[in-house]
């Protein structure tokens, strides 16, 4: 499974940028990868491991933005189009992890 989070986090004031950026590094710490500019993602292992990060998640929360959590199973990911581009070194490294549990 993986957990997706979406954010929008204002950045007007030193103090917002400040908060985004520890929002940001707080996902990075935790596992989670970048495959978008505010779209970050993160193998789990089954519904524990997702309930554990989304915990982690709400403890990181910043007092202004917009964010939201998703889990997406491992065959709805599969499914996924890229229209343009190409899977990031990240993501193919993710790929392989999940034959590694």
């Amino acid at each position: 499974m993986r957990l997706f989070v979406f954010f929008d986090l204002p950045t007007n004031t030193k103090k917002e940028r400040s908060a985004a950026t520890r929002f940001r590094n707080h996902l990075i710490n935790h596992g989670f990868f970048m495959m978008q500019y505010s779209i970050y993602s993160r193998v789990c292992r089954g519904e524990d491991g997702i309930e554990k990060y989304k915990k982690k998640v709400k403890s990181a929360l910043p007092e202004y933005g917009n964010i939201r959590m998703m889990k997406v199973t491992e065959k709805q990911y599969a499914g996924m189009e890229i229209l343009l581009g190409e899977m990031s070194t990240v993501e193919e490294m993710g790929q392989s992890q999940l034959l590694m549990f």
